[in-house]
């Protein structure tokens, strides 16, 4: 698969992230929209390849008299997402209330997450003839954009559910913004970064596999740049196991934070995760 930098990422889609996050601004930076769509990918796992395709109609330029019929698919796209957006909703729910309690139901999480994966993977098939209905609506250089998109969202959701180091402190990792949201002292910091390494080391971690993933967004790529074009015929999914790893890896994370912080901390974390709970996708124009 290509790869693509953040920065990257952000000059092709930036604005992806304003329609997908309910705390961007119009006019965001490309650094700001990076950072939307970081915590976007971290926090919102309902379709895997699914949800990128979805996303990735927010920034695709086609001509505007498309635009209706785009935003038409988009809608339906998302329709096929509603199940699993209602596991996350109850995942989040149920991390916030732990998070505002001090200490999270590790079992019931782990119940939700088993219940997220099927229902993400149920999107691959709903999407189908809303896909063949937008391949025969773009022309090939509009095809050929939205595969660039859908792997650009691929490359950032890698980078921040699996490439990033558990307990990283780098700027523009989950520890550090988590940092600056809440005002962690170097101390706190110092001892989650600690944790989160024993944790990810536990066997409650979800392993990650890229050929996975990989060969579901290569049999898109292939299928959609053809002439012909049937989503039906695309046998390869990895929507579930995308879902439910991002899912594992945002439990995990606030599961090993929550202990380490403040009162005051908590109530504004929970606030932050129920804001994520609340989340409807956007329709780009709508």
């Amino acid at each position: 698969m290509r790869r693509m930098s953040l920065v990257g990422f952000a000059l092709v889609a930036g604005s992806s992230a304003c329609a997908h996050t309910q705390s961007a601004e119009a006019g965001a930076t490309p650094e700001q929209a990076a950072a939307e769509l970081r915590e976007h990918h971290r926090h919102h796992n309902q379709g895997g390849v699914t949800q990128f395709i979805a996303m990735s109609l927010d920034t695709l330029g086609a001509a505007e008299a498309k635009r209706p019929q785009i935003e038409t698919i988009q809608s339906d796209l998302y329709a096929c997402m509603t199940p699993a957006r209602e596991v996350e909703k109850s995942l989040l729910t149920d991390l916030a209330s732990g998070v505002a309690a001090g200490q999270i139901d590790e079992a019931g999480v782990d119940a939700t997450i088993a219940r997220l994966g099927p229902a993400a993977g149920a999107a691959h098939a709903c999407a189908a003839s809303s896909l063949n209905h937008l391949h025969a609506l773009l022309s090939p250089i509009e095809r050929a954009a939205l595969v660039d998109k859908v792997q650009a969202h691929y490359e950032v959701w890698r980078q921040v559910n699996h490439e990033a180091e558990a307990g990283g402190q780098e700027k523009g990792g989950r520890l550090a913004e988590l940092a600056d949201e809440l005002n962690l002292t170097p101390d706190q910091v110092s001892q989650m970064s600690n944790e989160l390494r024993l944790k990810f080391a536990g066997p409650r971690t979800s392993v990650f596999e890229p050929k996975q993933a990989e060969a579901h967004l290569r049999a898109f790529e292939t299928a959609f740049a053809s002439e012909t074009f049937d989503a039906r015929l695309i046998t390869a999914n990895a929507n579930g196991h995308l879902a439910s790893h991002g899912a594992r890896r945002m439990a995990l994370f606030y599961e090993t934070v929550t202990p380490i912080l403040t009162p005051e901390q908590r109530t504004t974390l929970a606030a932050h995760l129920r804001q994520h709970a609340d989340h409807q996708p956007v329709v780009a124009g709508q």
